[in-house]
């Protein structure tokens, strides 16, 4: 991976939380929570950061039991993962997200940036379990 800055993303149908990241300093923090109750918007909201910031890499968390299998949501986080590679053309890393809005110890309503945050600094700190979905 290039050197640059790295958008994770903690994907939902509902919310997007969206993390960021440089490769230099392997810090990872919120960003924002993108509203996306539909494609439409959630593609826009994409778009823009990805127009605003020029990421070097894209990062997703993949949701996963804590045995490891399949969650209802992974399926979806995948194909997200697809599309973000197919539609940016940029290296796109999947991360087990397995207990990562578990950690985020917060009182706001929504905790989807924390959460992306939490994954993202998981790839800043040792090799992904999945790459390259």
């Amino acid at each position: 991976m290039s050197d640059g800055t790295v958008l994770c993303f903690d994907f939902g149908l509902k919310r997007i939380g969206v993390a960021i990241g440089n490769t230099l300093l392997r810090e990872a923090r919120p960003l924002c929570i993108l509203q996306a109750p539909t494609k439409a918007r959630r593609w826009q909201g994409v778009d823009q950061l990805v127009a605003d910031w020029q990421p070097a890499a894209l990062v997703v968390g993949i949701p996963r039991h804590p045995d490891g299998t399949a969650h209802e949501m992974t399926e979806l986080c995948e194909k997200f993962l697809r599309q973000l590679q197919g539609r940016y053309h940029l290296p796109v890393t999947g991360v087990d997200e397995r207990y990562s809005s578990a950690v985020v110890e917060s009182e706001a309503d929504f905790i989807d940036d924390e959460a992306a945050a939490v994954i993202l600094q998981q790839f800043f700190n040792e090799p992904p379990l999945q790459e390259d979905v």
